[in-house]
């Protein structure tokens, strides 16, 4: 997969291995695809999809063989994936010296320029290291240092936006480097211009649309949409877009990378596109600003005329269709409102669901464990998810025609803003 040094470029001797080889306690992988917690499996679809062979899954992620051909083609098409991972080198260390000597014996200079740009990123799990920050300057020294001997030359740390991002995971004994082959995450689409202060995570995003089993053709209804999230992701799916098709990747920076080989396999992405229609796809929000923010979206990913957006406090919007499928990420906990004010209003979403959108099914998530019980609707299914570090359930809500509580009729309430 890696080509040969540059000619003029000397190899340096071989040094011993900084401790005894030993086999890796997981199933050998040429890849690791990272993503939130709870999607794994949806993940795992899109990998197989795109060519690769799946090892196993792991918590927030999947391990994968791939070739240049499923590498690129995981990038530019997984709609769940944050990173796509490309291993280089695995170690047991006992000291940080193992690791600087690990990194060190790492052949750098044969996967990417000097001139390149890179840096170091770690993380660990039960790692015995006492400075997280230390041992990422010592895999930054060793990489530079490896080149110098090669080329006499350093390649320069952009920590921003490199070219070459680097990463690492340690564990109590082990430590396994990885070539990023995206740069930016890939929930990062290339097109978006705003977000919202409530925004969830593009890839989030998809990963609720998918697990509610929303069918294209069926009618779909964001109340809360705020920047536009669920709703772009929801129009990439309907028309089969690529949600990588905007924007570029790291691997494009890596000496083996195949140019011919990604135009190809762009032009089969876009050949796999549905044309462009008006899409039976809705949104509202209460705030005007907020929803100027999802048409600027909207508009920059060429669907301004393809999705209805509505300014409204959601409790008095009506139904859009007879029937559909409603997926929202509504106000929950005291980032976005107080808690006396949202348990106030949970009571009148779930009066608001059932006059309006029986027939319907709703698919809500929170992060709050108590304010949909305030709802008044039995769920019908509860999904572990994490939206960053922040536990969260995905329920499901099939809405039936049925009397309000009984109970005085109370001033409506305006959406808590997001």
């Amino acid at each position: 997969m890696n080509p040969q040094s540059p000619k003029s470029q000397p190899r340096r001797p071989k040094t011993p291995h900084p401790v005894r080889p030993e086999r890796e306690a997981l199933p050998p992988a040429s890849h690791f695809a990272t993503c939130p917690r709870g999607l794994e499996a949806l993940l795992e679809v899109e990998l197989t999809a795109a060519g690769g062979q799946v090892v196993r899954q792991v918590p927030a992620g999947v391990l994968f063989m791939a070739d240049a051909a499923a590498e690129m083609r995981a990038n530019l098409t997984s709609r769940i994936a944050t990173r796509i991972l490309r291993k280089v080198g695995f170690t047991r260390y006992r000291k940080e010296e193992h690791i600087y000597r690990a990194a060190l014996e790492l052949p750098w200079p044969e996967w990417f320029d000097v001139k390149k740009t890179i840096a170091v990123k770690v993380g660990a799990q039960n790692a015995p290291l006492k400075s997280l920050n230390f041992i990422t300057l010592k895999i930054k020294d060793a990489i530079c240092d490896r080149f110098r001997e090669e080329t006499r030359e350093r390649p320069s740390v952009d920590t921003d936006t490199p070219n070459v991002p680097i990463y690492v995971f340690f564990t109590a004994d082990a430590a396994t480097f990885y070539l990023d082959t995206s740069g930016e995450p890939l929930f990062k689409r290339g097109f978006k211009r705003e977000a919202s202060a409530a925004s969830i995570k593009e890839n989030l995003a998809a990963g609720l649309l998918m697990l509610s089993g929303w069918n294209p053709s069926t009618p779909l209804f964001d109340p809360m949409c705020g920047a536009g999230t669920i709703l772009l992701e929801a129009a990439d799916m309907a028309l089969n877009r690529a949600p990588g098709r905007g924007r570029h990747f790291a691997f494009e920076h890596y000496r083996d990378f195949d140019a011919k080989l990604w135009k190809r396999i762009k032009a089969e992405a876009q050949a796999q596109e549905k044309p462009l229609a008006k899409l039976p796809i809705f949104g509202a929000d209460q705030d005007r600003w907020v929803l100027d923010k999802a048409r600027n979206n909207l508009d920059a990913a060429g669907y301004a005329e393809a999705i209805d957006l509505e300014v409204s406090d959601a409790l008095e919007l009506k139904a859009p269709a007879p029937t559909g499928t409603i997926v929202t990420n509504p106000p929950y906990g005291e980032r976005i409102g107080e808690a006396e004010e949202l348990a106030a209003w949970y009571p009148q979403m779930g009066d608001w669901l059932k006059k309006n959108f029986s027939g319907w099914e709703a698919w809500i998530i929170s992060g709050d464990p108590l304010l949909p019980k305030l709802f008044g609707l039995k769920a019908s299914r509860r999904i572990p998810l994490f939206n960053g570090p922040i536990e969260t359930r995905f329920l499901q809500y099939k809405i039936v025609a049925g009397s309000m509580r009984d109970k005085p009729a109370a001033e409506p309430s305006s959406t808590p803003s997001c």
